[in-house]
């Protein structure tokens, strides 16, 4: 395996580019772009990159379903890091082109939600054509292939292309988290501030069968971040669920709800516990459901086994 090299979709000048490059260690590794999340996960799986930077969800249209499936299906890969990245808008062009001669816009798939409302104030009439990558669209710009792209302001540069309108988002903040994923190793040790991911595919469809699922969380005060539904693809009807938690997988609260879910599902998928990008207000424990209350309440046990319950 490369220890040195991190892949993420490219070209240059992406966002998922300049999420990775907010990592400390992202100065000493080799940065490779290539042409898809799945080819950067799959390059990780093969042994070729120790990790790979992908977009997960945004605050505008949620989830990034492309890296929710790669992470479903094929083998176990686990998430390390976390970043959250203010995502900002621009229209880039060729510097001879005015915005009446826009007739072609491209971007990225998840960009597109995310501006629509201004492309349809400002280009009602010019067609939208998806690129691999907000800066795989300014790249064909660039070759004349369309009139104009929507990516980061800082691509303009890469690419020869003038920025004609900035901030053309559509949300007043948008936000993209990102998630470096490497191959399933040793968890970190928690830190406190920490987040648990995991896919869970549900026993059988049956009345409740979610709510005993959430159920194992409920009970021991554990809060979610994210649930996100996918299909299997097994039938109508057949679902497994992306599910992000509070707490570290050492955490007994965690743990023990975990346990839970590998009892009653035919097959959890512990996709990692890493450290929380934000810095809000966590939730505060629930009474009964921190580490040395599951201790105290062992112990009674033990002393109920012996006769000595109410010692």
């Amino acid at each position: 395996m490369s220890a040195t090299r991190y892949t993420y979709l490219g070209p240059a000048g992406t966002f998922t580019e300049a999420a990775l490059r907010t990592l400390p260690e992202a100065g000493t590794r080799e940065l490779t772009p290539v042409a898809s999340v799945a080819a950067a996960l799959d390059a990780v799986r093969a042994g070729e990159a120790a990790g790979a930077m992908v977009a997960i969800e945004n605050s505008v249209d949620g989830a990034v379903t492309t890296t929710s499936d790669e992470l479903i299906n094929g083998s176990a890969l686990m998430i390390y890091r976390e970043v959250l990245l203010p995502i900002s808008f621009a229209l880039l062009v060729r510097p001879d082109t005015a915005l009446g001669d826009v007739k072609t816009v491209t971007g990225h798939p998840v960009a597109q939600p995310q501006v629509r409302h201004w492309l349809a104030a400002n280009l009602p009439d010019a067609q939208w054509e998806s690129a691999a990558s907000n800066a795989e669209g300014a790249r064909l710009v660039q070759d004349g292939r369309y009139d104009a792209a929507v990516a980061g302001a800082f691509a303009a540069e890469l690419y020869g292309l003038r920025v004609l309108s900035d901030e053309i988002q559509d949300a007043a903040a948008p936000t993209t988290r990102f998630v470096l994923v490497g191959r399933p190793g040793r968890v970190s040790s928690a830190t406190g501030w920490d987040k648990t991911s995991m896919v869970v595919w549900l026993p059988d469809d049956h009345p409740g069968a979610l709510q005993e699922l959430l159920q194992e969380f409920a009970v021991r005060g554990i809060n979610l971040m994210r649930i996100e539904s996918r299909p299997t693809g097994e039938g109508m009807g057949s679902y497994c669920f992306l599910i992000d938690c509070e707490g570290h997988l050492s955490e007994r609260r965690v743990s023990e709800a975990l346990m839970g879910l590998k009892r009653m599902c035919p097959q959890v998928r512990f996709l990692g516990s890493y450290p929380r990008a934000d810095r809000g207000t966590a939730f505060p424990l629930r009474p009964g459901t921190s580490d040395l209350d599951f201790t105290d309440a062992a112990d009674w046990l033990s002393r109920c086994l012996d006769g000595r319950g109410e010692l």
